[in-house]
C-alpha cells in the first residue's frame, strides 16, 4: 500500500511539473525525450556568445550560413500567430477558435510538444493539394517580423541554409523567394488519402546528412547562426565550425526591416486577416465577431435606404467613414458622359466615387458575384466579357447615353502601395478621362480574396470596427492623342498609371492579373459564375476573333 502511495505521488508531482514547468524534472528518461540541457560544443567548434556573425566574412563565396530561422532571424519568437494564420485561413474560423482554446496548453509544454500541438490543429484534415497559404499568406507576415540585424547577417552570406521548426511547407517559399535559400532544413507534414493527418514527420537526417556532405565536399567554412543554444542538439550544428548565438537582450533591440529593405516587394499576398494573429489580438478578434455582424447588418441597411445625405454621417459615427482629397470634378451638363478612371483596392470601389461625386454612376466589371450586386447601392453592374472589341462597344455606349462611368483598368485589387499595370482599351473611349486615386483603411479584416469567396467580400469590409476610405480626384488627362491616332493607347495608360502613383505615393508595376493569379491561387483569375454566362463570354470572344481575322485578310 505504501508503495502504491509513494507511486501514485510521483505521478502526481510530475504530471504538476510538467503542466507548469513544461518538462520533467532532469533524468534519464527526460535525457532521452531531448529535454536535457543542450550538449557543450565539439572541441573543433567554436560559440560566440551575445554576437552576430561579421559580415566580411560571410561575404566570402566559400562560407555556408547555416541560420535558425525560427529564433536567429525572427523578431518575435512567437510562433502562434503563423499556425493560427494557417488555421484560420485555410481552415476557417472554428478550427482557429480550437487552437485558440489550445494556446494556455501550448504554453505550458516544451517548445517541441508545442510545435507538434499547434501544427497538429492547425493542418489536420486539410486537403494538402490545395494548401497555398505558405505561398500566398505567411510571406507578408515573415517579412514584417523579420529583423533588419538578422536580415543583413542572412544577405551578406554568400550559400544559405536555413533551418526551421515549424513545417517545411509552412516556410519553404517565404525562405526561397525572398531569401535566396539553397536549402531549407525543416519536417514534412505526413500526408495519407491526399489529406495532412497534423502529425509532422520526424527530423530526416539523410536530408541533413546530404546538406552537410555538400560543404565538405565544397570544403566550405560552415558558420552558424542562431538565438538559442539548442541550435547545438540539431545534427547540422556538429558541420558548423563557428556558431554565433544572440541573446534574448540583444534581440529586443533589433529593429524590423525597413519595407524600402525588403529583397524584392511584396506586391501580391491573400488571407482575409489585416492584424498579426497574436493570441491577444485573436481572442479580441473573436469577442468582436458577434457584435460586428449585427453592426454590419445595421451599416448595409443604412447605405442601402438612407440618402448619401445623410447616411454619411451616420455611418461615420460607426466607424466606417470616408474622407474627399482634393475637390470634386466639374460633371458634363449634358450630351456625353464622363470616364473616371480609378485603382482597384475592393469591389466598393464605384460605390465611394459615387458618394464623393453625389451621383449615381455605373460601374463596369469583369466579375461580380449575385450577392455583390444585389447589396451594391449603386444600382446593376455592367458586365465585361474580356473581349476588347465588344467591352469597348459596352463603355462607348453608356458614354454616349451620358452617364457616369466609373472603369479599374487594374482589372484586379492590389491592396498594398502598387499599382498593376493598366490596360490601355479606357484610353480609346474617349477625348478625356478623369484619374480618381482609391486608398482604403481597414482594421481588421482585408475585403479581398483571391482563394476564398468573393461575394463575401463587401460583408468582411461592413465588419470591420473602423474603415476609411480615401477618394481623391485629380485633374483631367487629354486622352484624344489616342483616338485621333496620333499617341500609342499603350503609353497613354501608363501616363495616367504614373500620374495616380504619384498622386497617392504608390510604385507602379508592369504586373497583371494573371500574375496575380498565377501566384496566389494557382490560376487565371477568371471566374465563371454560371454556364450561361460562360457561352455568352465564350462566343463573344469567338466572335471578336473571327471579325479581327476577317479584317486583316480585308488589308
Amino acid at each position: 500500500m505504501a508503495k502504491k502511495k509513494l507511486l501514485a505521488h510521483k505521478l502526481f508531482s510530475t504530471m504538476v511539473s510538467l503542466l507548469l514547468h513544461g518538462r520533467r524534472p532532469l533524468s534519464r528518461a527526460a535525457t532521452a525525450t531531448g529535454n536535457a540541457a543542450p550538449p557543450p560544443p565539439h572541441p573543433c567548434q567554436l560559440v560566440h556568445h551575445n554576437a552576430s556573425p561579421p559580415t566580411e566574412k560571410l561575404a566570402d563565396q566559400q562560407t555556408t550560413l547555416v541560420v535558425d530561422v525560427d529564433t536567429a532571424l525572427l523578431r518575435s519568437g512567437d510562433l502562434l500567430p503563423y499556425f493560427m494564420l494557417v488555421a484560420l485561413e485555410a481552415g476557417g474560423f472554428l478550427r482557429g477558435l480550437l487552437l485558440l482554446l489550445l494556446y494556455p496548453l501550448v504554453c505550458c509544454v516544451s517548445r517541441g510538444v508545442a510545435m507538434k500541438l499547434m501544427a497538429a490543429v492547425a493542418f489536420c484534415g486539410l486537403r494538402a493539394s490545395r494548401f497555398r497559404a505558405g505561398r500566398a499568406v505567411l510571406p507578408k507576415w515573415f517579412m514584417e517580423d523579420v529583423a533588419a540585424e538578422g536580415f543583413e547577417a542572412v544577405r551578406a552570406a554568400g550559400r544559405r541554409v536555413c533551418v526551421t521548426g515549424m513545417p517545411r511547407v509552412m516556410v519553404e517559399g517565404f525562405l526561397r523567394e525572398y531569401l535566396e535559400a539553397e536549402a531549407v532544413v525543416g519536417r514534412e507534414m505526413k500526408v495519407l488519402w491526399g489529406f495532412y493527418t497534423g502529425l509532422m514527420q520526424e527530423e530526416e537526417e539523410e536530408d541533413e546528412q546530404q546538406v552537410v556532405m555538400a560543404t565538405e565536399e565544397e570544403k566550405n567554412i560552415v558558420v552558424a547562426f542562431s538565438g538559442s543554444m539548442e541550435f547545438l542538439k540539431h545534427p547540422l550544428s556538429r558541420s558548423c565550425k563557428d556558431i554565433y548565438v544572440v541573446s534574448s537582450e540583444e534581440k529586443s533591440k533589433w529593429r524590423p526591416l525597413p519595407r524600402d529593405k525588403y529583397p524584392k516587394p511584396m506586391v501580391f499576398h491573400d488571407g482575409r486577416l489585416a492584424f498579426r494573429p497574436t493570441a491577444a489580438y485573436t481572442a479580441a478578434m473573436f469577442a468582436w465577431l458577434p457584435f460586428g455582424a449585427a453592426l454590419g447588418a445595421a451599416r448595409l441597411a443604412v447605405a442601402l435606404t438612407v440618402p448619401y445625405k445623410y447616411s454619411t454621417p451616420i455611418l461615420a459615427a460607426t466607424g466606417m467613414s470616408w474622407r474627399l482629397k482634393g475637390e470634386r470634378p466639374p460633371l458634363p451638363s449634358g450630351g456625353r458622359g464622363q470616364l473616371f478612371v480609378c485603382n482597384h483596392r475592393t469591389l466598393i470601389d464605384p460605390v465611394y466615387v459615387s458618394v464623393a461625386l453625389d451621383r449615381q454612376v455605373r460601374a463596369v466589371s469583369y466579375s461580380l458575384s449575385r450577392l455583390s450586386e444585389l447589396i451594391s447601392p449603386i444600382g446593376r453592374t455592367v458586365r465585361l466579357t474580356r473581349d476588347r472589341d465588344s467591352d469597348g462597344q459596352v463603355m462607348a455606349r453608356l458614354l454616349d447615353r451620358g452617364d457616369l462611368v466609373v472603369v479599374c483598368p487594374e482589372g484586379t485589387t492590389c491592396r498594398e502601395p502598387y499599382l498593376l499595370r493598366f490596360s490601355p482599351l479606357f484610353a480609346e473611349l474617349s477625348d478625356d478621362v478623369v484619374p480618381v486615386g482609391i486608398a482604403v483603411e481597414t482594421s481588421m479584416f482585408y475585403a479581398t480574396t483571391a482563394g476564398g469567396l468573393k461575394c463575401f467580400d463587401p460583408l468582411y469590409y461592413m465588419v470591420n470596427p473602423r474603415m476609411c476610405y480615401t477618394v481623391q480626384f485629380l485633374d483631367k488627362v487629354d486622352t484624344s492623342p489616342v483616338r485621333d491616332r496620333a499617341a500609342p493607347s499603350t503609353d497613354m495608360a501608363n501616363l495616367v498609371q504614373r500620374k495616380m502613383g504619384d498622386a497617392l505615393g504608390y510604385g507602379c508595376t508592369m504586373l497583371t492579373r494573371k500574375d496575380k493569379y498565377l501566384m496566389l491561387a494557382g490560376n487565371d483569375g477568371i471566374v465563371r459564375t454560371d454556364d450561361k454566362s460562360q457561352s455568352a463570354s465564350a462566343a463573344a470572344t469567338a466572335a471578336g476573333k473571327k471579325k479581327k481575322k476577317s479584317t486583316e485578310k480585308n488589308n
